[in-house]
């Protein structure tokens, strides 16, 4: 008799199968900081990531390396930098990968607004 583990849809998947399935961006009320929430396939070998923000010059703000990562749902905090003010649209590419990330396995690219600060 076979006892599932996981439910049929979150079962392991091997590494050639593996792609990110969602990614949800959040700013902060500070405006500097911004959630991310990464879901990938769940996996039988463990991927790297790469996360990197740029705003609208192409200038990259935040940088954020996740080496084997253990988790298919995951949570992160990125820092906005050196900017005087964060307010503006910004692009989250998120590489995933094995051994090497040129090309990635799966690569999804996000764009986000970080709004004006309310005037008081």
């Amino acid at each position: 008799m076979d006892i599932p583990i996981f439910p049929a849809a979150q079962a392991p998947r091997p590494r050639e199968e593996v792609r990110i399935q969602a990614v949800t961006i959040t700013p902060y009320p500070d405006r500097f900081r911004v959630h991310l929430r990464l879901q990938v396939t769940p996996f039988l070998e463990r991927p790297n990531l790469l996360i990197v923000a740029h705003d609208e010059q192409d200038r990259v703000v935040s940088e954020l390396n996740v080496i084997e990562t253990m988790h298919h749902d995951m949570e992160f905090t990125i820092h906005i930098r050196n900017v005087s003010d964060p307010a503006g649209v910004y692009t989250l590419t998120t590489d995933l990968f094995y051994e090497t990330r040129n090309p990635p396995q799966d690569r999804r690219v996000e764009t986000f607004t970080i709004p004006a600060a309310d005037p008081q």
